[in-house]
């Protein structure tokens, strides 16, 4: 068996690489991983895209990794709060990209790449904006997005 133990938090993201994909688990500040957010800002890694619940709250954990511009893209459910102004400025600024994705569907997201399933359809979002540029397929008389 693989030992996955690693001796610190910088040594946890030690790996990470300019572009990267990571995935930081929490629904707002309840459940994140604030000690590999900061060991990650230590680290340095670049044009990040984030896969979360959300876009950061105040000033600290995710919001940090964002007011540090190491982030390019986020991909979330809910990106604004009353407390979300690091990613809303860098927004409005044009110097990040947002890929809204409806809850349940991150979800199914998460677990059908865990799974090896490059994509899915969902009837979530058929004829609104979300599904804009994206594949849409009637399967058995009901309209889905991939």
């Amino acid at each position: 068996m693989i030992d996955k133990i690693v001796a610190s938090a910088a040594a946890a993201v030690a790996d990470v690489r300019h572009g990267a994909t990571v995935m930081i688990g929490g629904f707002g500040t309840a459940g994140m991983p604030s000690a590999l957010i900061d060991a990650l800002i230590g680290q340095g890694a670049r044009d990040l895209t984030i896969v979360s619940n959300n876009a950061g709250n105040g000033e600290t954990g995710l919001a940090a990794l964002l007011k540090a511009r190491q982030v390019r893209k986020i991909i979330c459910s809910f990106p604004r709060q009353v407390d979300s102004w690091v990613f809303d400025g860098l927004f409005r600024a044009g110097e990040i990209e947002l890929e809204l994705a409806p809850q349940g569907n991150l979800a199914e997201r998460i677990r059908a790449a865990g799974a090896g399933i490059g994509a899915f359809y969902t009837p979530t979002a058929f004829g609104t904006p979300l599904a804009d540029g994206k594949e849409t397929r009637r399967i058995e008389g009901r309209d889905y997005v991939l």
